[in-house]
């Protein structure tokens, strides 16, 4: 059952408003995402680059930029070593495009989903080794890779590390001890001892903030990086980092200069999946590109999506593109058919009932595992482990609620476990098949999730009758922008609406459109994108055989309903109207 809570947070409104000419109720809502404080306010609306921390705070920045200085200038092979995913090819890339501007002799490698898995392994370091590699860079990896990074230094590299995950540490009677890998230097905000103030960082960002370390060694303007800031963005939604403090004014900057990019794969990747440039905001980044730059690494190898970055030609791109596209539309598939299975598992099984859920699904394609721990997550609102056979043993991925933190959990079975890391709301693992009931037990018996917890939560940010939904405010929610994960969409409410008429619309019958009319009897257009299924068997339970056809016959003003929604504007034939976008109902 949906707990919807309408938040109530204090402040002086009317005086924010004066000070920042916004409306009170945009001041309201600005309080509501724990905002305070007028430098706060100051910088959520109009927070700029120069807001941004010196990057020399973060622990072994300058140590690092100094390494890296001195081997540029020596000549040295330089081998930077991402990720498969979206944050891992994109850091990638910066430090290539960037080592690159001060004529660095650097290349890249990504380890391989299937054959390599997450991070650093010997091989890539063998790898590295045997090509001539004076000194690898990792990004977005390595602080989990202690083991790795010894062999490495053991046949006399030099490692620097990029990384932005959870440092690994041990618990002894109460204490905890991290574990760092003795590389020459480590970058990781999460260090303990970092005094960088801002913690929630991606990869690809603490990539970047080495480049600017590192080319204001050399004498080098700054400005020179600001084009890659783009693609900070893109990991910083696509990794779904909070989309607040700096990752806020990242993603901005990012999302601004993206309309214009000169990227020759981002605008290819654009115009195939018909996303208008001039408009791009976060969440198609997070629905669209993301996804697509995403199955590179999940279905073929990750080296598609780098190449589709560096591409140096409109017609190499486009075919990179349109390749990733079509990786992507398989993968949808895919995950369909593997969240079906998962969810049939859980209805008909006694685990089905586990407040932390170990999904075996043998056939899955491990890539997909994540998305589909996800979804099974937002369905059953558990946390979620979703495993399947691997080349050797099996692997898995995990997707978390707020109020269990996944990482912690893994961390006591790890007796159980070949290899596993992340932080509070993902994680990775890996085990032998026979240890799978046992992880299950385990990760149960040290849960103390409560129902409270387990139960889907709407924050309501206020209640607002839909006379209130004006161009005027459309406009100015915009300055909330973007959206997404640490900086959601508002939500509004109205109490006993009445549903006076629906139609289906839409290719495949999914969208639902009504002319609903709240208690002060104003009329307004309403869409919803939910599942229809649901919302007529709602309807027919709760006002009887007949009530979903008298709807859609336009005779349902005796159906009312209470409802969350967001405002917008629909634009037909040059007419703009006010509406609504129904999220939750009940």
């Amino acid at each position: 059952m949906e707990q919807w809570v309408l938040l109530r947070k204090g402040a002086e409104f009317d005086r924010i408003a004066r000070r920042f000419h916004i409306s009170p109720r945009l001041a309201c809502l600005i309080r509501n995402r724990e905002i305070v404080g007028d430098e706060a306010i100051e910088r959520y609306l109009n927070g700029k680059l120069t807001d941004l921390s010196d990057g020399s705070l973060m622990k072994d920045m300058e140590k690092a930029a100094g390494i890296l200085k001195r081997k540029i200038e020596e000549k040295k092979k330089i081998r930077v070593i991402g990720d498969y995913d979206i944050d891992g090819v994109n850091a990638t890339y910066i430090l290539l495009k960037g080592l690159g501007g001060l004529g660095a002799d650097a290349d890249s490698d990504i380890p391989d989903r299937i054959k390599d898995g997450y991070g650093l392994n010997m091989e890539l370091m063998e790898r590295a080794y045997k090509d001539g590699t004076d000194t690898v860079v990792t990004c977005d990896n390595g602080i989990a890779a202690a083991e790795e990074i010894a062999y490495g230094k053991s046949l006399g590299m030099t490692v620097i590390v990029t990384d932005h995950h959870e440092v690994p540490f041990e618990e002894h009677e109460g204490e905890i001890r991290y574990i760092l890998p003795p590389a020459d230097a480590v970058i990781d905000p999460k260090q303990a001892d970092c005094a960088y103030p801002f913690k929630g960082l991606c990869g690809a960002a603490v990539a970047y903030r080495l480049l600017e370390k590192l080319y204001a060694a050399f004498g080098r303007s700054t400005d020179e990086l600001l084009y890659l800031m783009e693609n900070v963005a893109i990991a910083t939604v696509g990794d779904v980092m909070d989309l607040a403090g700096e990752n806020r004014i990242l993603v901005k900057e990012g999302l601004m200069r993206l309309k214009t990019t000169e990227n020759p794969g981002l605008k290819a990747l654009l115009t195939c999946t018909g996303i208008d440039k001039g408009r791009i905001g976060a969440y198609h980044i997070g629905f669209v590109l993301g996804p697509c730059l995403n199955a590179g690494g999940r279905l073929a190898t990750a080296k598609r999506s780098l190449a589709l970055l560096q591409a140096g030609s409109w017609r190499d791109a486009q075919v990179l593109a349109a390749d990733l596209k079509a990786l992507n539309d398989s993968r949808k598939e895919m995950t369909e058919e593997a969240v079906r299975q998962a969810a049939e598992l859980i209805e008909s099984s006694p685990e089905g009932k586990d407040r932390v859920l170990v999904i075996y699904l043998p056939d899955c394609h491990e890539s997909l595992a994540g998305i589909v721990a996800g979804r099974i997550r937002e369905r059953y609102m558990r946390p979620v482990f979703i495993l399947t056979d691997a080349q050797e043993g099996v692997k898995g991925s995990g997707r978390s609620i707020e109020a269990y933190h996944m990482y912690e959990g893994l961390n006591r079975c790890k007796e159980l476990l070949d290899k596993y890391g992340g932080h509070k709301l993902a994680a990775g693992l890996s085990l032998k098949k026979e240890n799978i009931p046992l992880l299950r037990r385990i990760l149960n018996e040290n849960c103390t999730l409560t129902e409270q917890d387990m139960a889907e939560k709407v924050s309501i940010d206020m209640e607002m009758p839909f006379s209130c939904v004006t161009e005027a405010l459309v406009a100015e929610l915009e300055l909330l922008e973007p959206f997404g994960k640490g900086n959601t969409k508002p939500v509004f409410a109205a109490r006993n609406i009445s549903l006076l008429e629906g139609r289906i619309l839409g290719k495949n019958h999914n969208v639902l459109k009504l002319k609903v009319r709240d208690q002060a009897r104003t009329s307004i257009d309403a869409m919803f994108f939910g599942d229809i299924g649901t919302f007529s068997a709602y309807l027919e339970e709760r006002y009887g055989k007949g009530a979903w056809d008298k709807l859609l016959g336009g005779r349902g003003s005796d159906i009312s309903m209470s409802v969350t929604y967001y405002p917008g504007i629909n634009e037909y034939q040059g007419r703009r109207t006010p509406q609504i976008v129904i999220t939750h109902y009940r």
